[in-house]
């Protein structure tokens, strides 16, 4: 890879409280002395780690219904109203969509992600990514969006430490009615009242929208997509379409039902496909009624039956520990091995019926890169918490270098590690995804400088190469079309 200096190849092992109340339901067991032993790995009360949201008593109000019926909608008005408020969303382009609407609305809206800070002065109103949720603060309105992702095996901790850990009067959870029973059992012990709000359904040049697109790609080609003005009528798009975008869709046509999840072929669940074919005919949108079919004939009756059965019932919550866990674990333990204290941690940790431990692989992988340098066990975890696909090699090594001139010299600069002005217009698809990979990578440098500020202090360079790949990204798009095999639907705007 030309445009990263790389130090060495990747070589990954195989991976098979500050507040007493934190800890008050953490199992003790007897030791020869008679003394009581702390177990650290006793997760069967996580409600008890946020004792700032205990102390009020919480109104939660369900928004949930078909994924056009206009739940977020509602509960958005309501975080308008409020007098302070904060917005936790899946996805950096929903935060920055409402982020929008309320700064548009006269209400002055803080935006923050992993990657971005946006504040206006006087704001008592924050919209972000669900990681970035402040349990620390207290808010009059709080609203989670799409909170059936709260059993999602890698984000689903993410959703869970949000519910149970953000302080305000009322709390607004939208999504999926699978997701109620669940939500239900876990804040039968917190002490909050709950409301259920059931929404009621309402009745050629191409954009192009995929998974690996950098997120300000994407909303450059949903807006080209939405402009009357235009003549993108329609628009080519994977299951990453499903989440994220407000699209003028009148029709939603499936190429096919399968989809590779990096594990396996295959067919789409109940509530991919529902989440998908609810891009046609959006509440609020042009089209309030909207089409959905297949191109092949035999994937029709699944289409059918999807659409018609409801989403399955979610049993379990992702949860995973904090930092301030680990860090005890690791001084009982006397050690500063990350990939050993995650392994064993995980595979010791003691649940009640209605979590699970999220997926760690990639945090595996990181900690096996990282333990072998001299870090702190902070520094460590913040390495193995960054948005790092480590399945990619291009972002694998660029965080591996990021790591070992973090760990040598303390300063990392964006030269040492990418050449601007060697990225060009890529010719192939092949280099196109080797560009969205090198804006992977100037995506974590940005993410990186905003929790070590001194130690990466080139974030406007960075920031600045990163708009220039969308430019060459969006170039390719326009110029050279795109004809993956994955893409799962297509869009059309009807005129």
């Amino acid at each position: 890879m030309k445009h990263l200096i790389l130090w060495r190849r990747l070589l990954l092992r195989s991976t098979s409280s500050r507040n007493a109340d934190r800890w008050n339901c953490s199992r003790r067991f007897g030791t020869q002395d008679g003394r009581q032993k702390l177990d650290l790995t006793d997760l069967t009360c996580p409600h008890a780690w946020y004792p700032n949201a205990r102390r009020k008593k919480r109104k939660v109000f369900l928004h949930v219904g078909p994924t056009n019926s206009g739940k977020t909608y509602n509960a958005l008005k309501s975080l308008e109203r409020s007098s302070s408020g904060i917005y936790c969303g899946p996805l950096r382009l929903l935060a920055w969509e409402v982020a929008n609407r309320l700064n548009k609305a006269g209400v002055q809206c803080d935006l923050i992600t992993g990657q971005e800070r946006e504040e206006k002065e006087g704001a008592r109103h924050k919209s972000v990514t669900v990681e970035m949720a402040d349990t620390c603060g207290d808010y009059n309105c709080a609203v989670i969006d799409e909170i059936q992702m709260i059993s999602c095996r890698t984000r689903g901790f993410s959703f869970t430490r949000a519910l149970l850990g953000i302080s305000s009067d009322e709390l607004h959870v939208c999504g999926d009615p699978a997701a109620v029973p669940l939500i239900q059992k876990i804040l039968e012990v917190t002490g909050d009242t709950i409301k259920r709000h059931i929404e009621i359904e309402g009745r050629h040049l191409c954009s192009v929208v995929y998974g690996s697109l950098p997120p300000e790609t994407r909303t450059r080609q949903a807006s080209m997509f939405n402009d009357e003005r235009s003549n993108f009528d329609v628009l080519v798009a994977s299951d990453a379409i499903g989440m994220g975008l407000n699209l003028n869709i009148s029709r939603v046509i499936f190429s096919t039902l399968k989809k590779f999840d990096g594990i396996e072929l295959r067919e789409l669940s109940i509530p991919e496909i529902k989440q998908i074919a609810g891009r046609a005919g959006r509440y609020g949108s042009k089209f309030q009624t909207g089409e959905v079919t297949c191109i092949d004939a035999d994937d029709l009756p699944l289409l059918h039956s999807s659409l018609e059965s409801p989403s399955p019932v979610l049993e379990r919550a992702g949860l995973f520990p904090s930092f301030d866990l680990l860090s005890l674990y690791s001084r009982i333990h006397m050690t500063t091995d990350l990939h050993h204290i995650l392994e064993r941690f995980v595979e010791k940790a003691k649940l009640s019926p209605n979590y699970f431990i999220s997926d760690c692989e990639q945090m595996l992988k990181v900690a096996a890169v990282v333990d072998e340098l001299p870090m702190a066990l902070k520094d460590k975890y913040l390495f193995c918490i960054c948005p790092v696909d480590m399945n990619d090699d291009i972002s694998a090594q660029g965080l591996t270098q990021f790591a070992e001139n973090y760990a040598r010299k303390g300063v990392v600069k964006l030269r040492e590690i990418f050449t601007p002005g060697t990225v060009k217009v890529p010719k192939t698809h092949k280099a196109l995804k080797e560009l969205e990979s090198i804006h992977k990578v100037l995506d974590l440098y940005v993410w990186l400088s905003f929790r070590m500020e001194d130690s990466f202090p080139d974030r406007e360079a960075a920031a600045s190469q990163k708009a220039i790949c969308n430019l060459l990204i969006e170039e390719f798009l326009e110029n050279f079309g795109w004809r993956p095999t994955n893409m799962k639907m297509v869009g059309v705007r009807h005129r």
